[in-house]
């Protein structure tokens, strides 16, 4: 099989007390000060040393308290439930790199898109083009609570709606030309009144005249990332995304839904080689496999049963504390589900069942334990050596790198396994530039068409 050049590696990181594994935050290496900057700082000088393109941060809007509609055993167990503001945390992140790439979750369905705009525009100014916006609808009640909602919006129409939002966003970004600013003191021209255009924009869900205050950024605009797997949010993701995250169980899985949703892009009207897709896993590594394997029970024995029952109720805004473990979905329940489509299709798919059991959406799902993503476990030779088949056999553009401990996961990968990728060829050496774009092998963004939308 022809070489494919190097794959792209982003950190899997959340602002909160543990990573994207909630038992990570009993793990005996993993350090507690993650209320302080230099707890993300030291992440993203390892990550800068292990030339990872960028470090994405997950975020939701409430803490997962749907579990029999209380907080308390999220709270006790420590199931994700700190979650900081990421624009604070990517800015200090930023003053202690030079090139890694920063992402954030922003949410479609309780921000406006100006606010996003200007917050994400003006980052990406500050800390030189580095910067991504992780596109959500947002998931649950929970957050619609938090946010003086009566309830979280329907799954197909809060994508309707996020469509014309990123219309809004990418024309507010572009308004300003490359040129308009002239900061001529002889004359007296700041910039040129013609470059800067103005928006107006009267559809279903907006009715906007204004003029945007942030001109476009070094990268032309900030990179997008989307998470869409259920079928309106792969169309979504399709229409918008620069890289997109997935998750699947398996290469041969991983391959078929790359194919397809290459096949989307290109359908859309975009340029699939343009389009980065990049699958979750864990990596364990040790000097031995005996290690690796010891390393991995340990990390195994931190999960508890209330972890994934928490994280299954917040992601898909249902209740797991009303049913038995063997008691099965009803068609109802199936189609009521508003959180995470995506995760309910791949039980059924997975079980084998129409009507999977609350048993089955845990042990498929694997949600709360490192079982959620595939993780690559063993030497780091044999780490790269699954990582690389995965992909150069075409089941990913690269990897989203999720922490089974803060900040040693990381360490070990960028220490142990990043230079036996670089050895093969597949991993870069060094930064391919300064922007976030540049490194990902993307061109600076043209200037949104928008009146083709």
């Amino acid at each position: 099989m022809a070489h494919r050049g190097e794959m792209a590696l982003v950190a899997f990181l959340q602002a909160q007390n543990c990573s994207n594994y909630p038992g990570s935050w009993r793990h005996p290496e993993t350090m507690q000060d993650f209320l302080k900057p230099q707890y993300y700082q030291r992440i993203g000088r390892c990550l800068e040393d292990g030339r990872f393109h960028m470090a994405f941060f997950d975020d939701r809007l409430a803490l997962p308290d749907i579990l029999g509609h209380d907080h308390a055993e999220a709270v006790r167990n420590g199931i994700r439930v700190v979650k900081l503001d990421l624009i604070s945390i990517l800015t200090a992140m930023g003053l202690a790199t030079e090139k890694l790439g920063l992402g954030a979750t922003y949410s479609t369905t309780y921000y406006e898109p100006f606010h996003v705009a200007r917050v994400f525009a003006t980052l990406d100014h500050m800390l030189g083009g580095r910067v991504a916006w992780n596109v959500v609808t947002s998931l649950n009640d929970s957050e619609a609570h938090n946010m003086g909602r009566a309830e979280h919006p329907e799954h197909d129409l809060r994508y309707d709606r996020a469509d014309e939002f990123m219309e809004i966003v990418l024309s507010l970004w572009d308004a300003w030309g490359d040129d308009a600013i002239i900061n001529d003191r002889e004359t007296g021209v700041f910039a040129d009144p013609t470059k800067v255009r103005r928006l107006e924009h009267k559809r279903r869900w907006y009715n906007i005249n204004g003029t945007f205050t942030v001109p476009r950024t070094p990268q032309g605009r900030p990179v997008l990332i989307q998470a869409g797997q259920s079928g309106r949010g792969r169309s979504f993701a399709a229409s918008w995304g620069d890289l997109i995250f997935v998750v699947y169980p398996n290469m041969a899985a991983g391959q078929k839904v790359y194919a397809g949703f290459k096949e989307q892009v290109a359908a859309s009207g975009r340029d699939p080689d343009r389009v980065r897709v990049c699958p979750a896993v864990y990596a364990i590594i040790g000097t031995s496999a005996d290690e690796a394997a010891e390393k991995r029970a340990l990390v195994e024995s931190l999960a508890r049963p209330v972890d994934g029952l928490a994280l299954l109720s917040e992601v898909l805004n249902y209740d797991f504390a009303s049913k038995r473990m063997d008691e099965a979905f009803s068609d109802e329940e199936l189609a009521g589900i508003k959180g995470l489509q995506g995760i309910r299709d791949r039980v059924v798919a997975g079980s084998g069942k129409q009507n999977p059991t609350l048993g089955d959406f845990v042990t498929v799902s694997g949600r709360g334990t490192i079982r959620e993503f595939p993780c690559f476990t063993g030497t780091a030779k044999s780490v790269a050596d699954q990582m690389t088949q995965w992909f150069e056999e075409r089941a990913c553009d690269g990897f989203v790198l999720a922490a089974t401990h803060m900040p040693g996961a990381y360490e070990d990968f960028t220490r142990l396994v990043v230079p036996e990728l670089q050895r093969r060829g597949v991993f870069r050496r060094e930064f391919a530039g300064t922007t976030l774009r540049e490194n990902l092998g993307l061109p600076r963004a043209a200037p949104f068409d928008w009146k083709r939308h």
